[in-house]
């Protein structure tokens, strides 16, 4: 028997992007699906039912905005009981034709995979690097002041894996939340997403105590997605720069504890405060 499978994506002011979501989403995976829309009190929510209600999938209307993983977490939590997967994805995203089934069958193969993540392809059909390295101090620092002025700097080749583009099966740290099945076992051992991400850094959260907890992350380049842009970051770029440096920060304060470190705690909140100025001035 299929496994069974829910797909949750979160959405805001994304009614230009949800049919072409649900059109590509229909073609990806054979076997019965149930999918949850999540709508974080978007200006366009009611653009957004009506395409929606064409389908058989299912729209949940928040009245505030908690984030896109408390908006992920709304819609597990809707749909009752536990799946044996869950596809976190973006809205704007473009499923390569089976490429679900993909993770599935990979999933199916490797049950210490607590995540599986495809190739995900940018518009231009380059590969974004979608499965890294836990973001470490020094790689961190390295890849924060040189990603721009020298993007092909040490620093960030190892935080991004310099085989991203790779053809093979294999581990990573951590997988983009943009697309990413989540054994639904694992997900609930770790207690899912952490809400206190706002956005950006909830899925380098999540891979890290998957990983902690003993789970997996596996890269499947042999499954492909697009994903054709951040659509809801960039109607407020600014906002949104200053929310990545913030849950940047709380993932690495987090990760370097202890009283003794508090000096390297402030010296990083300075170091990505000064980031911020920088590019948003």
């Amino acid at each position: 028997m299929a496994p069974s499978l829910l797909v949750v994506t979160v959405t805001y002011n994304s009614s230009s992007a949800i049919g072409s979501f649900l059109s590509s989403l229909a073609t990806a995976v054979s076997s019965p699906f149930s999918t949850i829309i999540v709508d974080n009190a978007s200006a366009d929510v009611e653009a957004t039912r009506a395409i929606v209600s064409a389908t058989d999938a299912r729209l949940i209307a928040l009245d505030e905005n908690g984030g896109y993983g408390a908006g992920i977490t709304a819609g597990i939590d809707a749909f009752g009981p536990s799946p044996d997967y869950i596809l976190v994805v973006n809205p704007d995203v473009h499923f390569a034709e089976h490429s679900i089934d993909t993770l599935l069958e990979i999933a199916e193969q490797y049950p210490d995979a607590g995540s599986v993540g495809p190739r995900i392809l940018d518009p231009d059909d380059t590969v974004y690097p979608s499965a890294r390295n836990l973001p470490s101090l020094r790689t961190g620092i390295g890849h924060a002041v040189f990603s721009r002025a020298w993007p092909n700097n040490p620093w960030t080749r190892r935080y991004r894996r310099s085989d991203s583009t790779g053809d093979t099966l294999r581990d990573a740290g951590w997988l983009s939340g943009a697309c990413l099945l989540v054994r639904s076992e694992a997900y609930n051992e770790i207690g899912g997403f952490d809400p206190s991400f706002f956005m950006y850094f909830e899925d380098v959260d999540l891979g890290a105590r998957l990983g902690r907890a003993g789970w997996r992350n596996l890269y499947a380049p042999q499954a492909s997605v697009v994903h054709t842009g951040a659509h809801s970051t960039s109607q407020n770029a600014g906002a949104m720069e200053r929310v990545h440096h913030e849950s940047a920060y709380r993932f690495l304060s987090r990760k370097y504890t202890g009283w003794y470190l508090a000096p390297l705690r402030l010296a990083i909140r300075f170091a990505l405060a000064v980031r911020v100025w920088w590019r948003s001035r």
